[in-house]
Order: C-alpha cells, then sequence, then structure tokens
C-alpha cells in the first residue's frame, strides 16, 4: 500500500503549485493523461507536456524529457508504467523536483523510497484531478 501524503499535505500541495509536468502526456484526446491534463489545465495549473518527439501540447511547449524544461515544475505527474518510474525518479533528482505524483495504477515502491529519500514528496497510486476535485472543490 502506498505511503502517500495525508490529505491536508495533498490539498496544500494542490494549492500552492502552479505548473505540472505531465510526463508520458498523449496528444489523443481520449487518453486519461490528456484528459486529466486538460482538466487541470481548465483549473488554473499550467500544464507542461513530457514526451519525445512531440512539439507541443494543450497549447504549451512541450519537452522530450524533465532535463530539457527550464526549471523545474511545481509538480512533476506521472502517467507512465511502474517501470519508467526509475528513470523518472532519477530524472527529478537531477532537476532538483520537490513533488512527484504517479497516476492511478502506476505504483512503484521502490522508486518512490529513493525520490523520498532525496527529499521528494510522492503520492502514488491516486488521481491528481480525482484528489483535486476531492479535497478542494
Amino acid at each position: 500500500m502506498a505511503k502517500n501524503p495525508a490529505p491536508e499535505e495533498i490539498r496544500d500541495m494542490l494549492r500552492t503549485a502552479k505548473t505540472i509536468a505531465v510526463v508520458g502526456f498523449s496528444p489523443k484526446e481520449d487518453r486519461p493523461s490528456y484528459r486529466v491534463a486538460r482538466a487541470m489545465q481548465a483549473l488554473g495549473y499550467r500544464i507542461i507536456p513530457v514526451r519525445p518527439l512531440l512539439a507541443d501540447g494543450l497549447g504549451e511547449k512541450a519537452y522530450g524529457r524533465l532535463a530539457d524544461l527550464p526549471a523545474p515544475p511545481d509538480i512533476v505527474d506521472v502517467f507512465r508504467a511502474a517501470d519508467a518510474v526509475d528513470e523518472v525518479v532519477d530524472e527529478c533528482i537531477a532537476i532538483g523536483a520537490k513533488r512527484l505524483w504517479l497516476q492511478e495504477g502506476v505504483v512503484n515502491e521502490a522508486a518512490a523510497e529513493r525520490a523520498r529519500a532525496a527529499g521528494i514528496t510522492v503520492v502514488m497510486d491516486l488521481c491528481i484531478w480525482k484528489e483535486h476535485r476531492a479535497l478542494l472543490s
């Protein structure tokens, strides 16, 4: 079972964040990463698509990897398979990211522990949009 922050901490995270890098963003409107990113953008967050070979998404410049971002985002939101999370954690540590969100169904306890050990707050196996609706609506 994921060791997620308390609801109050998640609420604070969502209240203070302004930018969300969406790792695994899909330009296809029927994909969860697109729908969730669009919903979060409609709530006022700046969405930064992270996907190799994508030029832009939701009106924002896209980046091939987190290391290409001009500055660390407030939240790194991951829509990738669990076995890809190790690499994402490496990138989060390298860029100085402070918050990592692994979407529903994305569980990698070892990578999450490594991120926590590096001072990164980790939310795992929860949908950022659903949590926003539950805690801030």
